[in-house]
């Protein structure tokens, strides 16, 4: 096991339409993309596209979405652990002018307690909040085993003041600060106050708020997509948790600073693509973002 990365799994439909009927109209929507879905579950084919294939524990459900959900994993050489629910879930995701609505339908009502893996060999854990009892069960272990620990902190859950304090490296959206009413540099106060050596916010074309290894706060600016090349904005946070974590593993002489450099250009790639699976960049896609972008080349 190279890393593990805990979530929830949907089954994406993302489409491009000027509006959504109601009542008795119909529309046609003018392009559309199915793919995986899920914080953990696209940061994880991020990671394996990039190429370090993590493990998955994530939910599946007998049926037809679970299987379908369970060949796209293997196409990209994820070892999926299942925790089983009754019925997939679903995302309906409509972009427009770089922001998204989404419609989910899920069931997370596990069927099964949190299955015991085998860690050996793990260098990385990465959560979105999503199965709180797992989420806490490899967080221990892993922060007792000196695995680095990452959380993906995109909204408030029953559990993530106690989960902070396992994790290393923590990344959250504005939402969080919302949810909690704090500010962006109160909440890099509060991460810190809770133990986690690396921590920022997202702010979408506002870039990274974010403290380093010496604790030192700054804004890393987002690359200057042109809004005429932005297609779809979901799934690019998912895909810069990926992407940081691989540089983590990949290259962990590396300063974070480094493997943020390299996440903002994955996630600025995925949002011109329509869809998850063609937002996922591949090592090259990284490097010609950001030299197209005015961006100096990432060191080997």
């Amino acid at each position: 096991m190279h890393a593990l990365f805990v979530g929830q799994t949907y089954i994406d439909v993302t489409f491009l339409a000027d509006e959504i009927p109601t009542g008795d109209e119909k529309t046609v929507a003018r392009d559309y993309a199915i793919s995986f879905g899920g914080n953990a579950v696209t940061a994880a084919f991020a990671c394996a596209k990039l190429g370090i294939a993590p493990d998955l524990l994530t939910s599946i459900a007998d049926d037809w979405l679970g299987r379908m959900f369970i060949d796209m994993a293997a196409k990209y050489g994820i070892s999926v652990h299942h925790r089983k629910v009754k019925e997939s879930s679903l995302s309906f995701i409509m972009p427009q002018g770089g922001k998204r609505a989404i419609v989910r339908c899920r069931d997370d009502h596990y069927l099964h307690p949190v299955p015991p893996l085998n860690i050996a060999g793990c260098r990385a854990l990465h959560l979105d909040g999503h199965q709180a009892d797992a989420a806490m069960h490899y967080a221990r272990i892993c922060r007792e085993a000196g695995i680095l620990t990452s959380l993906d902190g995109g909204g408030l859950r029953s559990n993530t003041h106690e989960l902070l304090e396992l994790i290393d490296v923590a990344i959250v959206a504005e939402r969080l600060c919302e949810q909690m009413n704090l500010s962006a540099s109160e909440m890099l106060a509060y991460l810190k106050g809770r133990g986690c050596k690396i921590g920022g916010v997202t702010m979408g074309e506002r870039g990274l708020l974010w403290y380093d290894e010496a604790g030192i706060e700054s804004v890393m600016p987002a690359l200057a997509v042109p809004a005429k090349a932005v297609v779809d904005t979901n799934g690019a946070g998912d895909i810069f948790h990926g992407a940081y974590v691989y540089s983590a593993m990949a290259r962990p002489d590396f300063p974070w600073r480094e493997h943020f450099l390299f996440a903002r250009a994955a996630s600025a790639y995925a949002i011109q693509h329509l869809g998850n699976e063609a937002s996922l960049p591949t090592l090259g896609d990284i490097t010609a973002t950001q030299q197209r972008f005015g961006e100096r080349k990432l060191a080997a």
